[in-house]
């Protein structure tokens, strides 16, 4: 399985944008561009066409009103494409650089009339993505802090599913942008066991957590695609949960099974004993690794604290639901 969280942004964007997902970015301009024009895309925008002559030709360029992150320039082409513009994009930045306000992005060079039927779509993905890329770094930044501060290697902030429809390789591909990492793509490439799974079953017709956990990994295993899976990782609520798995030790715990524990709206002082519990079942010999992963409730007053517990990883769904477009504008030159 390939490791989007260890490619660089342009990478990662192709990575995001191939394989299972390849012209899912392309169908997504598709709509949008019929969205916007309706089903004539040479007519759909009457004010271009009416106010503006088809031989004038012009440069605009994407100014950044505030400062941020950019993010969004590798959607481009596909916008240029879907929306049959007669333009060129230059960029004068790439996609992760941070930016001051007042910065120009890029350059749309070509007729006119073009660059005007873009112009709205463009905007949108790039403040959108741009936001995202920006509240990432700025979670990342607090995270690093308040590990730095604990003396504890600084864990990977993680994106969730909790994307728009529709958008979630964009999206996540701002997370990677802003520094973050992205967790699972999708229902097809992970396994996350999470309490409605396991609701009802744990005791069930004599069957324990181990148990239930232990047949979901050998169906997941046998049933995964070529590719393999990412990962396996199942989500506890209480240490008890946590105990019952680390005594089951390897092979259930480790890189052939249950490699992440997400431990799901746990107060600090409950992650540092989760943290002190892994270490000392690594230490006994009992299981080789286990990632231990935070979640529920985090934002930027309390993942400083979270971050000095010593947890691998926190996923944070707000850094896309909760992201604020960032201010973005097209303006023509002379």
């Amino acid at each position: 399985m390939t490791d989007l969280n260890a490619m660089a942004p342009a990478d990662a964007f192709a990575h995001l944008t191939s394989g299972p997902r390849a012209g899912l970015l392309e169908r997504l301009m598709d709509l949008t561009a019929l969205e916007d024009l309706g089903p004539e895309l040479d007519r759909g925008d009457v004010t271009g066409q009416a106010f503006v002559p088809g031989y004038v030709r012009g440069t605009a360029r994407l100014v950044l009103r505030q400062a941020g992150t950019l993010c969004g320039l590798a959607c481009a082409p596909a916008v240029l494409h879907a929306f049959r513009a007669d333009c060129d994009l230059i960029a004068r930045a790439n996609d992760g650089d941070v930016l001051p306000a007042g910065a120009v992005a890029a350059e749309l060079d070509g007729e006119l009339r073009s660059v005007l039927r873009v112009e709205r779509t463009l905007l949108n993905l790039v403040g959108r993505l741009s936001g995202i890329a920006t509240r990432t770094a700025t979670f990342v930044a607090a995270a690093q802090q308040g590990a730095t501060q604990a003396g504890v290697a600084p864990p990977a902030v993680l994106d969730t599913r909790k994307t728009t429809p529709g958008l979630r390789i964009l999206e996540k591909y701002a997370v990677r942008c802003g520094g973050g990492a992205c967790h699972r793509l999708g229902l097809y490439d992970a396994v996350l066991i999470k309490d409605n799974h396991l609701a009802g079953v744990a005791k069930a017709g004599g069957r324990d957590l181990v148990a239930e956990v232990s047949r979901a990994v050998r169906l997941a295993r046998d049933e995964a695609g070529r590719d393999g899976l990412a990962f396996i990782e199942l989500e506890v609520d209480r240490l008890e949960q946590l105990r019952e798995l680390l005594a089951a030790g390897s092979p259930l715990v480790g890189l052939s099974g249950v490699g992440m524990v997400l431990l799901d709206n746990m107060p600090p002082e409950l992650l540092r004993e989760a943290v002190a519990l892994r270490n000392a079942a690594v230490s006994r010999g009992d299981i080789r690794s286990l990632l231990l992963e935070a979640s529920g409730g985090v934002n930027l007053q309390t993942i400083g604290g979270i971050a000095a517990t010593g947890v691998d990883r926190i996923s944070i769904g707000s850094l896309t639901h909760g992201a604020v477009s960032l201010d973005v504008g097209l303006d023509i030159e002379g």
